[in-house]
């Protein structure tokens, strides 16, 4: 039987653990939530893992969660208390991480092994909406500090493989992340938010010479650096359109959140 070949995504984690508390207005996070539920109908398969890059975990080098049961990390502050004791009882896979730290190596990227850090919130809250029942296999893959686009755009290429075995890989940042525009009454809409997202989504459907180079280059984009003031919430964008190859990328969600407009995208599919 062949196994499908996985699109990779670029998917809005939301704020902290926003899709299992009360919010106000009621329904800020509703069409995100609703969104990432509706993934696995997505990929025209069931994966066989995810492997997922989040804008909360920066290391010396790229580094690969082994661990075969990782445990929760609650990585934010000053939320409800309850948001402290969400449970997600996923399990690792101990040798897809292996693998993925053999690509990067063959690649001659150095990567390194992570065996006690858990998930942090940028993999377990919007996984746990996408993947309720916990049944695929999780390994987190950390950003490179120095948060260079063509080393996370050579990082995805390397990983491209994956794919082919039924692996979902996931960049789980947000599109838009200048926290001090953040407005949690969503009265006005960041104009910066819009030319951005104009321009990654015209971005990602470009052939993957010109789409990488443009990514390598996104600070100088319209609104890019009024958009990401530091890139670690973007990068995760790079890894998946690296791994993509020469599949084409689209906008797959769009929505306006506190203030700003934020994006979701499919690369292959």
């Amino acid at each position: 039987m062949t196994t499908h070949i996985m699109p990779t995504l670029f998917v809005p984690h939301g704020g902290g653990p926003c899709f299992f508390m009360d919010w106000s207005p009621a329904d800020t996070w509703t069409k995100m939530a609703d969104w990432l539920r509706s993934i696995p109908a997505l990929l025209g398969g069931e994966p066989k893992a995810l492997l997922v890059i989040s804008a909360h975990w920066e290391t010396r080098y790229f580094t690969v969660n082994v661990q075969a049961s990782p445990p929760l990390l609650f990585d934010y502050a000053g939320f409800p208390p309850h948001t402290y004791q969400l449970q997600y009882g996923v399990s690792g896979f101990p040798e897809l991480a292996a693998q993925v730290q053999h690509l990067l190596e063959t690649a001659g990227i150095h990567a390194e092994q992570e065996d006690s850090r858990g998930l942090d919130h940028g993999v377990f809250i919007p996984m746990k909406v996408a993947f309720p029942a916990a049944d695929v296999p999780i390994v987190q893959l950390s950003l490179k500090a120095g948060l260079s686009p063509a080393e996370h755009l050579a990082m995805g290429r390397a990983l491209a493989p994956l794919r082919q075995q039924g692996v979902l890989i996931v960049g789980s940042g947000m599109s838009y992340h200048n926290m001090r525009r953040f407005r949690l009454d969503d009265s006005q809409l960041d104009p910066d938010s819009v030319r951005f997202d104009d321009w990654l989504s015209e971005t990602v459907a470009l052939p993957s010479a010109v789409r990488a180079q443009r990514l390598i280059e996104w600070a100088s984009a319209p609104s890019g650096r009024a958009s990401h003031p530091r890139e670690e919430h973007l990068l995760p964008l790079h890894v998946v359109a690296g791994a993509a190859g020469d599949d084409s990328g689209q906008r797959v969600f769009r929505d306006r959140v506190i203030g700003s407009i934020q994006s979701a995208f499919m690369f292959g599919g």
